[in-house]
């Protein structure tokens, strides 16, 4: 890369705090010896969690935005808790997936633009982003109106669907609120603009806990008060986040609406759809668990024993989402900085760190195991069947810590497209029919569906790392340089992808 692409602009105070993480000229020095290891180990572990830390805060408030929701419903009622679920999970959740999926394109775009110093292209990214999901948007709300004759279709009851139905109703203002939110997540993101985002996450969810709390149980709306409460909480997000990036506080990464945004926006469509393949993969799997436990014998104690877990490991997952996208930020801006080294000694200090954290939780759950179920329902047969899980959901938060954080280090790296392919054969090939046979087959239930479902988690975790041990990370900054050029408009480098 030339050297006139590289960092002079990175200092500038369009970068704001980050500019000393990406602005160092040169690439780290090689390391010889285990003193050297721990010294950058140190350095990069800085540089990781000035990122992480706001960002595992931010996604752990906005996760937990519909996980408190949820808490409420259980104490509404069983079915209640039920139908919440199956929306949350399976309509929210599918449209979830699409939402943050497309918009992980500026993970790797932004990312490594901003590590060239190519800043003005950020907001145009962004509103190409926009366009594509506000559309995408239009297109999912149809999954919302005719919620109810789906999840019949697929075989749920029909008190749940009928429930279910009406709350998707309620909640299309959220479908749009993710459109327009994760755009702006990934823009500020790829400047480490992540403490605002955080603060008003905080902010978000101290006024959501409150007004759930008056309008779901205190005035007795029930979910028709969580649906306004959880509409009303995404918005204040999305409008806060606006009013600072148009207050001028990200320099010229933000010059304000142009007409270059509906450029070139097939190819972005494209790219958008591929990263959106390889999340949606990963979040509609989980989907399945809770809709293969409403086929199960007591499928409303079941669904509910579920979704709590599922709830727990949700909040773990956002922790690792965190690391997701401090890691992306780092490997897509050190390899547009054309810094290999860097980019791949932050891919260890993640893993660590992401280990690490998961064990610390799967040990917290265990010595509170006979305390915790009571938080989330009231129903003492959904605590005893919550309890039984334990010991699968501990294991389950150490997988689930790490496997996010790989994800990470792939969006910064634009490896999407590799990745949807590894995840539809240890989900969908090897995970779910393992799953459905020791659910169903060999009778073991909801933990037979859960143990086989985590073994193709494992086997595609394992797969990850095999695929960043053998990484050519220099090749992989050459690459960068070429994505940059293309899509800053430059001419197009023969044989891009």
């Amino acid at each position: 890369m030339d050297n006139n692409t590289q960092a002079p602009l990175l200092t500038s105070k369009d970068v704001g705090a980050s500019a000393h993480f990406t602005g160092d000229v040169e690439d780290i020095p090689p390391i010889n010896g285990i003193h050297e290891f721990f010294v950058q180990f140190g350095v990069e572990s800085k540089k990781l969690w000035y990122l992480a830390g706001p960002a595992i805060f931010t996604t752990v408030c906005q996760y937990s935005l519909g996980a408190i929701t949820q808490t409420f419903a259980g104490h509404v009622g069983t079915l209640d808790l039920a139908a919440f679920s199956i929306e949350n999970s399976v309509i929210a959740g599918f449209s979830l997936g699409i939402m943050v999926g497309m918009g992980s394109a500026l993970e790797t775009l932004c990312g490594q633009a901003y590590g060239a110093g190519q800043i003005d292209m950020l907001g145009i990214y962004m509103q190409r982003s926009w366009i594509i999901l506000f559309v995408t948007g239009l297109i999912m709300m149809f999954l919302y109106i005719f919620a109810t004759p789906i999840l019949l279709l697929i075989g749920q009851t029909e008190p749940i669907s009928h429930l279910a139905g009406k709350m998707a109703l309620w909640m299309i203002p959220q479908l749009f609120a993710y459109a327009a939110n994760y755009p702006i997540a990934k823009f500020l993101q790829a400047q480490s603009k992540i403490m605002v985002m955080s603060y008003i996450s905080g902010i978000a969810l101290v006024f959501h806990t409150f007004f759930s709390w008056l309008f779901m149980l205190k005035l007795g709306w029930g979910l028709a008060g969580g649906a306004l409460v959880l509409n009303s909480s995404w918005w204040f997000m999305v409008i806060a986040q606006m009013v600072y990036i148009l207050s001028g506080t990200c320099g010229r990464a933000w010059s304000g609406f142009s007409m270059s945004a509906f450029s070139n926006l097939w190819s972005f469509v494209k790219l958008s759809f591929a990263s959106a393949i390889m999340l949606c993969l990963e979040t509609w799997y989980f989907m399945a668990l809770i809709l293969f436990a409403g086929y199960l014998k007591n499928a409303e104690i079941a669904v509910d024993a579920l979704s709590i877990c599922t709830n727990i490991v949700g909040w773990a997952v956002m922790i690792a989402i965190g690391f997701n996208a401090a890691i992306s930020v780092r490997v897509s801006n050190e390899l547009g900085a054309a810094h290999p080294r860097a980019a791949k000694f932050s891919v260890v200090v993640v893993v660590v760190f992401s280990f690490i954290v998961g064990v610390m939780l799967a040990i917290l759950l265990v010595i509170f195991r006979h305390q915790y179920p009571a938080l989330f329902a009231n129903s003492l047969e959904v605590q005893q069947a919550v309890y039984a899980l334990t010991p699968l959901l501990a294991t389950c938060l150490v997988i689930n810590n790490i496997q996010p954080a790989l994800s990470g280090v792939a969006i910064g790296a634009g490896w999407q497209a590799v990745i949807a392919y590894i995840n539809i054969a240890c989900y969908y090939i090897f995970g779910i029919p393992l799953g459905l046979t020791l659910g169903f087959a060999a009778n073991w239930g909801v933990k037979g569906i859960w143990i086989g479902m985590l073994t193709g988690t494992v086997v595609q975790t394992i797969i990850l790392v095999w695929i960043c041990y053998r990484t050519n990370w220099d090749k992989e900054a050459s690459m960068a340089e070429k994505r940059i050029k293309k899509w800053s408009g430059q001419k197009e480098v023969a044989g891009e992808q």
